[in-house]
């Protein structure tokens, strides 16, 4: 599963301006919600229970907050990059400033997982971080995301 497959230009904000974790959660819920029609209270509380569960700040600036939802028919991907770094209790302890958030349905079982190790593997090698935070809008993030890379032909067999 390729990264383009979970997102579309318009599920890409350039500069959300928030200041705490479960800010930055609730305006990701409402712009999930406006992209795909489920609720955005339930969007929020589903990932809410995942944080519960542990942080999805996987470090170096990254977090990948996920979870299933029913009525939903489709994984779908939605990134951000913040204005200002904020603190996400992650792993190492770091601020977040790229937020990668994905939805799937109930029942995608190893879709998601997959999804979720695509999508980890991509946003792990700091060059494309780099990258992200230095694009100046939504289309540069875009691009830079849906991009398959060319240096690791295993990154597409691994999808």
């Amino acid at each position: 599963m390729e990264v383009s497959e979970l997102l579309t230009v318009e599920s890409v904000i350039a500069d959300l301006r928030v200041t705490s974790k479960k800010q930055a959660l609730q305006e990701l819920s409402k712009f999930a919600a406006d992209q795909t029609g489920q609720d955005e209270r339930a969007i929020f509380d589903i990932l809410l229970e995942r944080e519960r569960l542990g942080t999805t700040g996987v470090g170096d600036g990254l977090a990948i907050p996920h979870g299933r939802m029913q009525g939903l028919e489709k994984i779908q991907g939605f990134f951000a990059r913040l204005e200002k770094p904020l603190d996400f209790d992650s792993i190492d302890d770091r601020p977040v400033d790229l937020i990668f958030l994905l939805l799937a349905p109930e029942g995608a079982g190893a879709d998601h997982l997959k999804a979720l190790a695509r999508i980890s593997r991509l946003l792990r090698g700091p060059a494309i971080c780099e990258k992200l935070r230095g694009a100046t809008n939504r289309d540069a993030l875009f691009a830079l995301l849906s991009q398959v890379p060319e240096a690791n032909p295993n990154l597409r067999a691994a999808s």
